[in-house]
């Protein structure tokens, strides 16, 4: 029997537990988010099955399914990154690839929404609101929420990827100028939308609460020394030869 086996060390025990605790709030929260817009997602479900494209990547319901169904295989790409940057000695090997891929997985459907035309697209003229706050009465609770989540991935991982987004006044003007585009594609493709700057400002307010959430993870340096492969040990006749 071996006796030399060493018990955890305590300040890995409470990092163990907090990795359980999120894991099983994030797997609540999506089963809650499931549960409560079930009804909804169950009658675009049969044309996502299908593969039709009406009824399925045309509407709002079918768009949220999708990205559900996607869940699984965004986790696992995120578990083959960080198993490669673990084989190649780098670290922190969860944190990259979980943010590389919540800012595409949480971002691309919510830009997907924004951009889907409306019954009089092609017809009807380019709309365009200039008069800040004038909107925000006709968007409603609803409208502000799903504005605000808009650029929310983008804020939440974008620091955590990159150094050089570390910092509120660079994720303001990336959220407001990656609105600012939605809307000058939808005006400019005229898909019966109305290109509103409430909607720049709430988007860019998303993206900014995001990111204070999540400050503690930010990426500070342009490659942080745990960041670097680590060196190979030297092998014990080079070191015996160097004596």
């Amino acid at each position: 029997m071996n006796h030399n086996a060493s018990p955890p060390s305590p300040s890995s025990q409470p990092r163990h537990t907090r990795r359980i605790v999120l894991i099983g709030l994030s797997v609540l929260g999506v089963a809650s988010a499931v549960f409560v817009v079930r009804g909804p997602l169950l009658m675009s479900a049969p044309a996502c099955m299908a593969g039709r494209w009406h009824g399925c990547f045309d509407t709002f319901n079918g768009v949220v399914l999708m990205t559900l169904v996607a869940l699984p295989l965004a986790a696992l790409v995120v578990w083959a990154l960080a198993r490669r940057r673990r084989a190649a000695g780098v670290a922190p090997a969860w944190r990259m690839p979980l943010a590389e891929v919540g800012m595409v997985h949480g971002t691309v459907p919510f830009v997907w929404l924004t951009m889907m035309p409306g019954a009089g697209a092609g017809i009807v003229p380019g709309r365009v609101s200039l008069v800040p706050l004038r909107d925000l009465i006709t968007m409603g609770p609803l409208g502000i929420a799903g504005n605000l989540l808009v650029f929310a991935a983008l804020g939440f991982f974008a620091p955590m990827r990159f150094a050089a987004l570390a910092s509120v006044p660079r994720i303001l003007a990336l959220g407001a100028g990656c609105s600012a585009l939605v809307e000058i594609a939808q005006y400019v493709l005229r898909l019966d939308r109305v290109s509103s700057v409430d909607d720049v400002l709430v988007n860019a307010a998303g993206a900014v609460l995001a990111a204070l959430a999540s400050r503690r993870w930010w990426r500070t340096t342009t490659q942080a020394p745990s960041d670097r492969p680590r060196p190979a040990p030297a092998p014990a006749s080079a070191s015996a030869a160097a004596r």
